[in-house]
């Protein structure tokens, strides 16, 4: 009997230079790897103005990138930025300085002081007095009708007794010199539009004014900006 020949494969060398090739790659760089070895080769290239040049690009696109960035962000709280000015800000001082020039001065002022009196006070009137003694009058003229004498313009020495009432017309001046006490409150009203602050108030309305009428005119939302157009 004739025994059956065994036959050899024979290995393919391309096979097993696929296997060599795949055992002896390297393993495959990670993302970060990647991304420090792009930078390297943007940045720096073996020359150093070219590195300068590369990094100041570098930075003026990431420059550039937050300002719009910002820019954006401002134009969406545009509108809410302009109310807070016109309303709060501009016009909120105009209104001020306003109602500031339309304001008064109101208070009570307490006085309390002397005055000094002097003048000359002019007596003239008729009056009675009562003599407080026996009173002698010479040369007086005196005319008496008793019972059958009778004297009339008779001149004689007379004497009043004390008590009697004689009327008498006064005409004299009074000089007064004395002082008089003051204590009173006073009160004041004073309108500032009349006094020298109404000019400064009036001219700060001045100054606010025309960006106040600016800020009127623009829109207040992307809806009535679209509106104008």
């Amino acid at each position: 009997m004739t025994e059956p020949t065994q036959t050899q494969s024979v290995p393919d060398p391309e096979e097993e230079m696929t296997e060599d090739a795949v055992l002896k790659a390297p393993p495959e760089p990670s993302l970060s790897d990647s991304l420090k070895v792009v930078a390297r080769s943007l940045i720096w290239q073996g020359r150093i103005r070219d590195a300068f040049v590369n990094m100041g690009s570098l930075f003026s696109l990431v420059l550039n990138v937050i300002l719009i960035v910002a820019l954006v962000i401002t134009l969406q709280q545009l509108f809410s930025l302009k109310a807070v000015v016109e309303q709060q800000l501009i016009g909120g001082l105009y209104s001020n300085f306003e109602k500031m020039d339309e304001a008064k001065i109101k208070t009570s002022v307490t006085v309390n002081t002397t005055i000094p009196v002097q003048f000359t006070l002019p007596v003239e009137s008729k009056t009675f007095v009562t003599l407080t003694e026996d009173t002698l009058i010479n040369d007086a003229y005196v005319s008496l009708n008793t019972g059958g004498l009778s004297i009339y313009n008779a001149p004689a020495d007379i004497i009043l007794p004390s008590g009697t009432t004689l009327p008498i017309a006064l005409s004299i001046t009074v000089p007064v010199d004395t002082t008089v006490p003051v204590v009173l409150n006073v009160p004041v009203d004073i309108p500032l539009s009349q006094t020298e602050l109404h000019e400064p108030f009036v001219g700060l309305q001045d100054v606010l004014r025309p960006y106040r009428i600016l800020l009127n005119g623009l829109p207040d939302s992307w809806e009535e900006l679209n509106k104008r157009k």
